[in-house]
């Protein structure tokens, strides 16, 4: 699919000449016509490919476990719960997504806006659109080929692609080993790359510095075009495998375009007891932090224990997409009422 005019057009010109207000969409009307043009190729490519589209509830009594992420709520006050019921704006339908797929559902796609509190800036909107598919049969490495076929599908030319592993990319780039080195070394290694503030820095573990250098020093460098990172540590699972090994990977991947990344996939865990421990573990970093205390997804868990089969899922942002098919800059380019304007 071609998108249409050059990108440097799509993000340089005015709402029909009228001035800027806040009253009228951040985005130009033909970003918005080009947006929704995306979102119909979309919906044919996955029609065409056999992947049903679903629905699932945007309000949750569970919320994301992640210490990373942080939920919206609000509160249900109706009938059935005269005391008041917190509800959680989901941060992704991977949840429900996967109760579907425990139930038979088959290969299933969804579009829906998603909510994460306290992300706001040039590549953060607290409300985005998220693309989240799901391919039993499916390991990351098949899935890593779909998500190249449809936003190659998307693209006006075709981009250049790489995969690599996320311990080749450090070794490549930083020339350390992500698995091996210490927190000190890692963060010696920010030092030497000249990251503004880390003589500052006291970070808990060894994650963290990983993330500091992947988004400081390793993404700025990525290069044009698509770059799939796979393979994470193991300590960065989330809900994906962990294949043994030495060392123990997660089967998980992120896609990179031009060093920005806009989907996480994963072979997901089917494992409901290892999954538990996972959510439990969440909780207890949650608490050391001093972050809020939120209910973990005790249905999905069931799910989990009564047979999720093999596949493989991804989570791809719809806004950061547009934002490279457009070559803008700012997210709130590509939206039509942005959090300032909402």
């Amino acid at each position: 699919m071609s998108p249409g005019p050059k990108k440097s057009e799509l993000v340089n010109r005015l709402n029909n000449g009228k001035p800027d207000s806040g009253a009228y969409p951040a985005a130009s009307l033909e970003m918005l016509r080009m947006r929704a043009q995306v979102l119909a190729a979309i919906r044919t490519f996955f029609h065409r490919q056999g992947v049903m589209e679903v629905e699932t509830p945007v309000c949750s009594r569970s919320a994301t476990t992640d210490p990373a992420i942080e939920s919206l709520v609000t509160r249900y006050t109706g009938p059935g719960a005269p005391a008041g019921l917190p509800l959680y704006l989901h941060t992704s339908p991977e949840f429900p997504m996967k109760r579907l797929l425990a139930a038979g559902s088959g290969a299933i796609y969804q579009i829906c806006k998603v909510f994460r509190d306290g992300e706001s800036g040039r590549l953060h909107n607290p409300e985005f659109t998220l693309l989240e598919w799901y391919r039993p049969g499916f390991d990351h490495h098949r899935l890593m080929d779909e998500v190249e076929q449809l936003v190659q599908a998307l693209m006006s030319e075709p981009l250049a692609v790489r995969r690599i592993s996320y311990q080749a990319l450090f070794q490549q780039q930083l020339q350390l080993d992500p698995h091996q080195a210490s927190a000190g070394q890692l963060r010696d290694c920010a030092l030497n790359q000249g990251v503004s503030g880390v003589d500052r820095l006291d970070l808990p573990h060894r994650d963290a510095w990983l993330d500091l250098l992947m988004t400081h020093c390793v993404e700025p460098a990525m290069g044009p075009g698509l770059c799939f990172v796979y393979d994470y540590p193991a300590s960065q699972a989330a809900l994906s495998r962990v294949r043994p090994g030495n060392p123990p990977v997660a089967e998980r991947f992120e896609l990179y375009i031009n060093g920005i990344e806009v989907a996480n996939g994963f072979h997901e865990l089917t494992d409901a007891a290892e999954q538990q421990r996972r959510f439990e573990q969440d909780l207890q970093t949650r608490s050391a932090a001093g972050q809020a205390d939120v209910p973990m997804d005790r249905q999905l868990i069931e799910a989990l224990s009564l047979g999720l089969p093999d596949c493989a899922g991804v989570a791809l942002g719809i806004d950061r997409l547009i934002m490279q098919l457009a070559g803008a800059e700012q997210i709130s380019q590509v939206l039509a009422f942005p959090l300032e304007r909402a």
